[in-house]
């Protein structure tokens, strides 16, 4: 597999995704799903920056992440989720809130639409980086 700039992050966002198709019909569990769905976005957006030759911060907003990519995904991030997601990474990472949205905990239809939020940053970001999903499968013994 190209070890290109930015590809150990879109690898670590896999497994981001990978867990969320796992748990994502658990409802017990719906705020650690929506946490993964947001790792996945954050680390796309910082794996693109890489690809960029841009310095990536040490931030873990995906609003401001976002910004500093540019125009380079078209726009086509919704800023309206990308809130979202950063707010349940700020709460899920405390007991007492558990991951909480304004509405309360997440949703299986949150779950749902975070995943495929998050699947569409990462198949954007590899697009961009030049890898796809299928690259960092491991190949079977």
């Amino acid at each position: 597999m190209k070890r290109g700039p930015g590809v150990a992050w879109l690898e670590s966002a896999v497994g981001d995704l990978r867990n969320i198709r796992y748990i994502q019909c658990d409802q017990f569990l719906t705020h650690v799903a929506a946490f993964h769905a947001q790792q996945c976005v954050e680390k796309c957006l910082k794996a693109v920056l890489i690809f960029m030759g841009t310095k990536v911060p040490k931030e873990h907003s995906t609003i401001r992440l976002y910004a500093l990519t540019g125009n380079i995904f078209a726009e086509t991030l919704s800023p309206d989720l990308l809130t979202d997601l950063d707010d349940i990474y700020i709460d899920a990472r405390y007991p007492g809130d558990l991951g909480l949205l304004p509405q309360g905990k997440p949703t299986l239809e949150d779950v749902d639409e975070f995943y495929h939020f998050a699947e569409s940053v990462f198949n954007q970001a590899c697009l961009i980086v030049g890898v796809c999903e299928s690259d960092f499968i491991e190949p079977q013994a």
